[in-house]
């Protein structure tokens, strides 16, 4: 059995062919620019010549593309947009307006002739290409991980991310709870459009493979406590049999070892609250049972960031690759999906 596996962060795409005939270690990897910063780089070169732009696609990441697209407007350049493609901007349409980009039809884009800035989280034909370059080909199967907020319009992201999280551990939910398959619950705008370009693809929180890639550290005892610092957020749970017993998510950049430290230990005895963090600026946490973890694992691209915290932690490297944690978070919930 052959699966690519794609874990769409901020920075990157890391990416793993997997290959049951073969070692994961032989397995071809892949870290390249995320399809967010891709994208940027596109919109920038379009308002360097002082093109016009219009975008389609589908809905994707923001951040670094929804920074170049503010960017073109400042410099006074009309940006036109498809809706499925403007909800990447904001799941609020009148605030995409407000920011200044026309909402048009599909209709109405292939008829343009502005500069059109193709929006997707996963490129199938690029990477197609790219595999193609080195003589493999792209496999059917397909398990990839966004961070997918959720579609809420009228109700901040942050609350409405951490309601998701809240019921599912609450319910005493395992792991298997946050992988999808052909059963997408209708809030996840992004996995939806992922599933759209790959159907049947298996689809996970970036934050929840990242913590599931972690523990298959050959040198990890349960339960565990796992901090994934991308580039973009913090997301922190302890696991313990399979279940998600507690989760902590804030934006990096606001991240010092120091204050990361005060969190955690609060998230493992259970006196860290949801209205700190979210008034910090953070996404919030939720504890369902405090434990002492026997293993504090931290993975991600910022993984330094706790280079000098006070916990004894340990830089986890499953099959002994950081950068594809979530990729191996990915593989081991395909193989192991089951329908919940």
């Amino acid at each position: 059995m052959k699966l690519l596996a794609i874990d769409v962060g901020m920075g990157t795409q890391d990416i793993l062919l997997y290959d049951s005939r073969k070692s994961i270690e032989n397995c071809f990897k892949m870290v390249l620019p995320s399809q967010t910063q891709i994208v940027a780089k596109r919109i920038s070169r379009e308002t360097r010549l002082k093109h016009d732009i219009i975008l389609t696609g589908e809905t994707m990441g923001g951040g670094a593309s929804g920074a170049a697209v503010r960017k073109h407007l400042e410099a006074n350049l009309a940006v036109f947009a498809t809706e499925m493609a403007a909800l990447t901007l904001n799941d609020n349409l009148n605030r995409v307006k407000e920011m200044g980009v026309v909402i048009v039809s599909e209709d109405e884009a292939k008829e343009s002739g502005a500069s059109r800035i193709e929006f997707c989280d996963v490129d199938k034909c690029a990477l197609q290409k790219a595999l193609e370059l080195f003589g493999l080909a792209l496999p059917e199967n397909f398990a990839v991980a966004v961070q997918d907020h959720g579609y809420s319009p009228s109700v901040s992201n942050r609350i409405f991310r951490f309601e998701y999280f809240r019921d599912i551990i609450k319910s005493g939910g395992s792991l298997n709870s946050f992988a999808y398959k052909n059963n997408i619950p209708p809030r996840f705008s992004r996995m939806k459009a992922v599933e759209r370009t790959l159907p049947g693809t298996l689809l996970m929180d970036t934050g929840i493979a990242a913590i599931r890639g972690a523990i298959r550290d050959e040198n990890a005892k349960p339960p565990y406590l796992v901090v994934n610092i991308g580039n973009g957020h913090t997301l922190a749970g302890i696991v313990n049999e399979g279940a998600l017993l507690s989760i902590f998510e804030h934006h990096t950049s606001m991240m010092t070892a120091r204050k990361l430290d005060s969190y955690l230990k609060r998230l493992c005895d259970g006196t860290l609250d949801f209205q700190e963090v979210f008034d910090d600026g953070g996404h919030g946490c939720f504890v369902r049972e405090a434990m002492k973890p026997d293993s504090v694992l931290v993975t991600g691209p910022r993984r330094e960031l706790m280079r000098h915290s006070k916990l004894d932690l340990r830089f986890a490297a499953p099959f002994g690759d950081m950068m594809l944690t979530g990729c191996f978070g990915l593989l081991d919930a395909y193989l192991n999906y089951i329908p919940e």
